[in-house]
């Protein structure tokens, strides 16, 4: 007796299919997860980095390149690879110290540019008498 078919579709094939369409889908998800993560930790880096640099050029009789090489030293010892390309920004006037770091997050997904960026600003220490006069 012939095999007679009752009008139903094989699935023959249908899990390879479904494979071939979740799996790109999954693995960019992943991807796209461990990027931002990346972005996150990029700016904690920047963020420390520039907090670092402000303390070290808001001491009293400290400079700007004090803060610089405060940052050099911080980003060495945290690794250069997750904040690639960074930059440092120190301005230090009589009252004021401002930290500005700026990188490139290491790329995960090829085509997405993230940045991050840390700010730190405070006043420059100095030495007043109880009535607020400098001495």
């Amino acid at each position: 007796m012939p095999y007679v078919s009752s009008g139903l579709r094989d699935d023959r094939g249908a899990a390879t299919t479904q494979l071939v369409l979740v799996v790109p889908a999954v693995l960019l998800m992943m991807l796209l997860i461990v990027q931002f993560a990346l972005a996150w930790h990029a700016q904690h880096i920047a963020q420390y980095t520039a907090e670092r640099a402000l303390a070290a050029a808001r001491v009293k009789n400290a400079t700007a390149a004090d803060g610089q090489a405060q940052a050099r030293t911080s980003l060495a010892q945290l690794g250069g690879r997750v904040l690639a390309s960074p930059s440092v920004t120190v301005r230090r006037t009589a009252a004021q110290a401002t930290v500005t770091v700026r990188g490139a997050v290491m790329p995960v997904v090829p085509g997405l540019d993230l940045h991050a960026t840390g700010v730190a600003s405070g006043a420059v220490e100095r030495l007043t008498t109880p009535q607020g006069a400098t001495p």
